[in-house]
């Protein structure tokens, strides 16, 4: 087994990775690449805290400058981060067998 240097480990997972070859949205060969690199780490032991972004799907800032009120863009950011996470987790538990709820 390898020995790892941290036993727990925060990772950040941007939206932008998530869309792998795609303009935009969730690219599910992507996903099944991610979660399976994420169960390769959980083998060797180490714990993680997956942190995902929603950019691939919606971006506040930009919609802002479309004249959309911020607050109400940045709430709409908020649901995308939900979005690509539930994507996420579905390709981790039912792909890959991980346990996501410990």
């Amino acid at each position: 087994m390898t020995e790892v240097k941290f036993n727990r480990v925060l990772l950040k997972l941007s939206g932008e990775s998530l869309k792998g070859t795609r303009q935009h949205g969730i690219d599910p060969d992507a996903l099944d690449y991610m979660a399976g690199e994420i169960k390769s780490i959980t083998e060797m032991g180490v714990e993680l805290g997956i942190v995902v972004g929603g950019g691939n799907i919606w971006r506040g800032s930009e919609a802002e400058i479309e004249g959309m009120d911020r607050a109400t863009a940045d709430y709409a950011g908020m649901l995308a981060t939900v979005i690509s996470a539930l994507a996420l987790q579905e390709a981790m538990e039912r792909r890959h067998k991980l346990d996501t709820r410990t």
